[in-house]
């Protein structure tokens, strides 16, 4: 079978072959049909990541696919089911902890991009039953890390108002999850022509950042006070005027650090009482909590460009040239 792997940070990717792995006791062995490329992986491949990476690591950490065998003693799955892969392969449940969250697929240890991948057979959900394999990629890290800021930690209410920051995988879902709650989403991007996706995607309002530096005060003032949820995936270069958009005691996702900066005012989150909260991804139950969702709604994510197994660094370049509109995907075909 065919992998691609990452020699040394900084480096380039390489496709290497091997034979199909045996799934042990407890395991799945699973057929892989689509994967979605993150910021993340851009990072790893730099050599930027903060955190330690395997050598030789299997790259990505967002795939999907078929069950093709299960070892001894697993009763979650049967040949034939369609599945995707947790982010943290040990958490299951509850919240997250240094045991639970220390191996990440792509970085600590192997990641998807291979024909063929062995899972534990704890750390796979189902695919929800309208989305294809690509599709369903997208949701190990974009799609938790969105649901997790909208709805477990944001608690959103409906009538309540959300203000997301850009147009990647992160964003996209977290207004279709604000829309799904009946929310007020304001949107920010640097194009014209993102802004009319987002809107069409759910977004209320919009404010282009680019002609709006103070985009902000734009988002305070359209909602008379302040937002009540806000989505950040900047980190350093947008948290002051995330924190200025927020309504008196506000709640601040901060999910990305796509930007460098100074960061929010301490003086500014004491007076406005602001909850800024840092989050990655999360356990397994809240996947499957999330796909109940999808599958009800019969929502879809937001695909931009599809690529080739074969095209894995295409699709690192288009990811990081930031043309995008949602998620970039690898798929099978």
């Amino acid at each position: 079978m065919k992998y691609f792997c990452l020699p040394q940070p900084g480096g380039s990717l390489v496709q290497r072959e091997r034979g199909i792995p045996e799934p042990g006791p407890g395991q799945v062995l699973v057929r892989m049909k689509g994967w979605s490329v993150n910021f993340r992986d851009l990072m790893i491949a730099k050599g930027l990541y903060p955190k330690a990476v395997k050598a030789d690591v299997v790259v990505l950490s967002d795939g999907a696919g078929e069950v093709v065998r299960v070892g001894a003693d697993v009763a979650r799955w049967s040949p034939g089911d369609r599945v995707v892969g947790t982010y943290f392969p040990r958490w299951v449940s509850g919240p997250g902890t240094p045991d639970k969250t220390a191996d990440d697929l792509g970085g600590a240890v192997d990641g998807v991009l291979a024909e063929y991948v062995v899972f534990g057979e704890h750390s796979l959900v189902g695919v929800p039953a309208h989305l294809d394999f690509a599709e369903a990629a997208t949701l190990t890290s974009a799609g938790v890390t969105a649901w997790r800021a909208v709805v477990d930690e944001g608690r959103l209410a409906p009538g309540q108002s959300v203000l997301t920051l850009g147009s990647g995988g992160v964003s996209t879902f977290a207004v279709q999850f604000a829309a799904l709650g009946g929310a007020r989403i304001i949107a920010t991007s640097g194009s014209d022509e993102k802004l009319a996706r987002l809107k069409v995607l759910g977004a209320s309002d919009v404010i282009n950042r680019a002609t709006t530096p103070e985009w902000g005060v734009a988002a305070a003032e359209l909602t008379a006070g302040g937002v009540d949820h806000v989505v950040d995936v900047g980190g350093g270069g947008t948290l002051g005027q995330s924190a200025v958009a927020a309504r008196m005691g506000g709640h601040i996702s901060v999910v990305g650090v796509l930007t460098q900066g100074n960061g929010a005012d301490p003086l500014m989150v004491l007076a406005k009482q602001l909850t800024l909260r840092g989050l990655t991804n999360a356990s397994r139950e809240t996947f499957e909590r999330m796909n109940r969702a999808i599958a009800l709604a019969g929502l879809r994510p937001v695909i931009d460009k599809r690529f080739g197994f074969d095209d894995v660094e295409a699709a690192y370049r288009y990811l990081e040239s930031g043309a995008h509109v949602g998620k970039v995907v690898l798929d099978a075909g």
